[in-house]
């Protein structure tokens, strides 16, 4: 009597194990075609070709999606898959929804991605297009995207965008009394990457701290030092408060050097040795500009020196430290070269006599 439940529930199992196994077999095909990609960019590179890294990206892509699908599709029998967990207007939310908005999000992402890292730097290149302008758009895209991809999960799991309305005007109020700093500095954010008063690679000076725009994020900017730390900068501090842009318009900037010689040197030589340090190191470092060209300045008379400045002009800001150095490099061997002397502070102490009687009286009252 109980042989018939016995072969029921055999078939049963074999019912079941079947669709497992051509999910398996599925699955080893798509790694044994991943191998086999993989093996082809190895054989390339050792041939000395450079491969396409988007290949790879795409069956990796491919094959994770793949997975997650099977098993929404294995799955999609089972009553917790479909059970109600929240409502939004008349429309119930199960596992399966959230699941399917999180791919669709996800692929959207895995889209802007690819795009972004493999189709639009040749775009850039083609068009020879600054870093800033690239960022800028890049942003852009992945917010549009993003926000493609979330109009079309609402619509596909069947929610209608009036039935939000409760939830935005929640949202609303969070911002209001909560949510006020992140929601200036998001809004700042968008601001930067439109109106670009700051782009990235631009050499800024905040704080007296200079350093050169890495990233713009959604909340804050990426400040990268010259000793290479890195400031979170609030986006709505570049608004509201005064910023130095060093690369702002015209990336063109002066240097200014100031130099120190003795009194009793012979100006119009000294100012014939800083030009010709000048000139000398414009043939050597195309950095320095012909246009405007290098001036010297007579300060004036100091305390303990002839004071001078040499004004020169670059055309990349974020070269000034290693510039400025190897000037004053330069000025210091043409002027020991001139023989003209570099000074140093003196002072001069004056000792004043003092009576015989007077140290008595000191010596009488100190015994």
């Amino acid at each position: 009597m109980d042989l018939p439940n016995i072969e029921i529930k055999a078939e049963d199992l074999i019912s079941n194990l079947i669709p497992i196994l051509i999910g398996l077999v599925v699955i080893f095909i798509l790694r044994w075609c991943l191998l086999g990609v993989e093996a082809v960019i190895r054989r390339k590179q050792s041939e000395g070709l450079t491969p396409n890294p988007m290949i790879k990206s795409l069956v990796n892509w491919v094959t994770f999606y793949s997975v997650i699908l099977f098993l929404l599709f294995y799955f999609q029998s089972s009553q917790w898959m479909f059970e109600s967990l929240i409502s939004i207007g008349d429309q119930t939310i199960s596992v399966f929804l959230i699941i399917l908005v999180i791919l669709i999000i996800s692929l959207t992402l895995r889209i802007s991605k690819i795009l972004r890292s493999y189709v639009f730097p040749s775009i850039y290149n083609r068009y020879d297009l600054d870093r800033g302008v690239q960022f800028t758009f890049d942003k852009i895209f992945h917010y549009a995207i993003i926000l493609l991809g979330v109009f079309i999960s609402l619509s596909t799991i069947g929610i209608k965008l009036s039935a939000l309305t409760v939830f935005a005007g929640i949202v609303g109020v969070g911002i209001g009394f909560g949510l006020q700093n992140i929601a200036s500095n998001f809004i700042s954010g968008i601001i930067l990457l439109f109106e670009r008063p700051i782009k990235v690679g631009d050499r800024v000076l905040v704080d007296d701290i200079i350093g050169d725009v890495e990233r713009i994020n959604m909340r804050a900017t990426v400040i990268r030092t010259l000793d290479n730390e890195r400031i979170i900068v609030p986006n709505s501090y570049f608004l509201e408060e005064k910023v130095i842009n060093r690369s702002y318009g015209d990336r063109v900037m002066r240097l200014v050097l100031p130099v120190g010689v003795a009194y009793g040197s012979d100006v119009h030589k000294v100012r014939e040795v800083l030009l010709q340090v000048a000139i000398d190191e414009q043939q050597r470092a195309p950095i320095i500009l012909s246009d405007p060209e290098p001036y010297v300045n007579f300060v004036g008379f100091g305390s303990s020196s002839l004071d001078f400045e040499l004004f020169v002009w670059i055309a990349e800001p974020e070269k000034v430290i290693v510039t400025k150095s190897q000037l004053n490099f330069q000025i210091y061997d043409k002027l020991n070269e001139h023989h003209i002397e570099i000074p140093f502070p003196q002072r001069d102490l004056h000792i004043k006599s003092v009576d015989g009687d007077v140290w008595k009286k000191s010596d009488g009252e100190g015994s």
